[in-house]
């Protein structure tokens, strides 16, 4: 009952184990590709954040499909987690914050002159339920992404990743559109319209004149001081809010029957990768070892009540 409630509640998510996908958020990249044509001529792409894998999936259906010499394909799969291999997927497990990670991305792309094409970053922080906080750390993420990117991305090249919309989000607006020719914000079909989440798509790569990348500690440094030492027109451009995907398909906030066949009937499929070492495994156990020590003490203070009670009487 429970497994079938839950696949009734979300389309997107019965859609991805029907078609092979790790998870729902496959359909958010293919959506943005819809719009905007960002995997067309790329055969070198960078998927940081990337596990459990759906959008490094996308790439490698997309690129090796559409290139001609499938082994000038490379693309790179960057993450702390350990991820369940793919086929035609490089991984590396490291932190995007390190100089020592984007060294390696370019080493595999065979050197300064063979950067990536295409940086896309699905990451996002476990999030807490206060918007400010979520929004703050996840601009947080999204500055270190761009920050690496500023190393391993080519002139001219192309760069997606997810924001949390707030109040505070112009800034990060501002700074990208800095690096990048043009900068939209989209809302693919597949995204709950009840989420903050969106992504910013940046496209053709233009590091500014005399400007040498930096592995910034976005922790650390207070990028408002440094906005607001600047009278710049670029920090203060809008960027136009763009909403991709086809509007009259599936609405992700509503919860469809589970025969949308009437030839066919409705089977139930496993997901398609479970996490390897998820972090809530430590603390599922936890309660689980909670429960069972708690209807232990229940049994036990149950067996003294009716063994006093039998005495008394």
């Amino acid at each position: 009952m429970g497994k079938t409630s839950k696949d009734k509640r979300d389309i997107y998510y019965r859609l991805a184990k029907e078609e092979g996908w790790r998870a729902r958020s496959a359909f958010k990249l293919l959506q943005i590709d819809e719009q905007f044509h960002i995997l067309d001529g790329v055969t070198r792409a960078v998927d940081l954040c990337a596990a459990p894998g759906s959008w490094s999936q996308v790439l490698s259906k997309r690129l090796y499909e559409n290139s001609e010499d499938k082994e000038k394909v490379k693309i790179i799969a960057v993450d702390l987690q350990a991820m369940a291999p793919l086929n035609g997927i490089i991984q590396i497990q490291g932190d995007i914050t390190k100089i020592q990670t984007a060294k390696a991305i370019i080493d595999h792309f065979g050197g300064e002159d063979q950067k990536a094409q295409l940086v896309i970053c699905d990451g996002a922080p476990d999030v807490t339920g206060l918007h400010d906080i979520d929004e703050y750390i996840q601009s947080q993420l999204l500055l270190a992404a761009l920050s690496i990117t500023t190393h391993v991305l080519m002139p001219g090249g192309n760069f997606v990743a997810k924001i949390f919309r707030g109040k505070d989000t112009s800034l990060l607006y501002s700074q990208l559109r800095i690096f990048f020719e043009k900068v939209s914000i989209a809302k693919p079909a597949s995204s709950r319209n009840s989420s903050i989440e969106a992504f910013v798509v940046c496209q053709n790569y233009r590091c500014p004149s005399g400007y040498i990348p930096q592995m910034i500690n976005p922790m650390i440094d207070d990028v408002q001081v440094i906005q607001n030492a600047t009278d710049s027109e670029v920090n203060r451009q809008l960027i136009p809010f763009v909403v991709c995907g086809d509007l009259r398909g599936f609405d992700s906030d509503m919860s469809y029957s589970l025969n949308l066949d009437d030839d066919s009937e409705y089977t139930y499929r496993e997901v398609v990768q479970k996490p390897i070492s998820p972090a809530y495994k430590e603390i599922l156990d936890k309660l689980k070892n909670c429960s069972i020590k708690h209807k232990a003490i229940t049994v036990r203070h149950e067996n003294e009540t009716d063994s006093n009670e039998t005495k008394e009487n």
